[in-house]
Formats: structure tokens, sequence, C-alpha cells
């Protein structure tokens, strides 16, 4: 009879390696089986595009999973040094807002007046904003002020938010400044 002197350690791990392979034997496991369902995830073959969160000022990373012009999937960026790949319930939630029967995927408009909101194409919104934008910053801007070169509008403000990135935030800026536009914040900054 041979006698095995074998610690505990030892034997739960021989017994867990001896139940695995039986659980690999008896569920009739095939290498060729596991790949091919590897092919059904919903997110292979998906785009995986970085952006921000957009429900609060923190700016955790969130990667987005698209296929066939849709969202998949989305989940924390591990590689997002704010957020480490983690995220709260609203940041886990964020594929909503894309795919819900709610979502609002045309602008909405209401007249000097009026009280009722209508739906308009977006070329003629954002036509209809750089227009009144320039028309506000013509009236009301100020070259000279006090013998000073000033070079102001202050009847135009801007308010950057969240879901913003840091190029963004940049270019919103830049524009801004180019408008003349003295009222310039962001979110981070209140």
């Amino acid at each position: 009879m041979v006698e095995l002197n074998l610690n505990r350690r030892q034997f739960l791990k021989l017994s867990g390696a001896t139940a695995a392979t039986l659980a690999v034997v008896e569920l009739g496991f095939n290498e060729k089986k596991a790949y091919a369902n590897a092919k059904n995830f919903k997110i292979a073959k998906a785009t995986v595009t970085p952006t921000v969160c957009c429900f609060c000022g923190v700016g955790c990373g969130i990667l987005v999973h698209t296929k066939n012009n849709t969202v998949v999937y989305t989940e924390g960026d591990p590689d997002n040094p704010i957020n480490e790949g983690k995220l709260c319930s609203k940041g886990t939630t964020l594929r909503q807002l894309y795919t819900s029967e709610k979502r609002m995927t045309k602008p909405l408009y209401r007249a000097p007046g009026s009280t009722e909101w209508e739906e308009k194409e977006w070329e003629w919104m954002l036509d209809t904003i750089a227009k009144r934008t320039k028309e506000t910053r013509d009236a009301s801007f100020v070259v000279k002020e006090n013998g000073l070169t000033v070079n102001k509008t202050e009847k135009i403000a801007s308010l950057g938010g969240a879901a913003l990135d840091n190029e963004e935030t940049y270019l919103v800026s830049k524009l801004m400044r180019g408008l003349g536009v003295t009222y310039l914040e962001h979110q981070a900054r209140i």
C-alpha cells in the first residue's frame, strides 16, 4: 500500500484539479464549441469608442461599443485615471440615453410668445442659432471703453458642462473668446 503524505493545501489543490477535469470530461467541453459560442457575444466585432460620462462633473471615462450604427454596450474605461473602469449607477445606464424610446432625435423650437413647441430640422436650428448669435454680437459689440480697446460683448454668455471633454472645452472657449464673450464659465470652475 502506498502512503500519501499530503497537507491540507495540497489535498485541496489535487481534489480541485480532479473535480475540474471530471467536470470537463462529463460536460463534454469542446474547445471548438467554446470558440464558436464566443462569436455570439453582443460586443464581438463592435467598434469601441472612448468618451466621457455626461451625468456629473467627475468626468468618468466610458467605452461605448457600437455595431450596425447602434450602441450595444457601455462600460467603464479601465485606462481612465479618474474612474479606473468603475461607474456609478447613472454611468452604468448611459446606454439608455441612446436606446430609449423617449429620446428626442429632433430639436424643439418655441417661437417667441408661443406656448407650443414644434420640431425643426437640425439645419434650420443651427442656421437660426448662428444668425441670432451674429445679430446679437453685432448689436452689442463694444470696441473701445474708456479709451481702451476691449472688443467685447456682454449680451452673450457661455457655460460649459461635464459632458464636454478637454478638447471640446478648448474649442468652445476659443469660439467664445473670438466672439468677444466676457461671461465665459465652465462647470468645473463653479
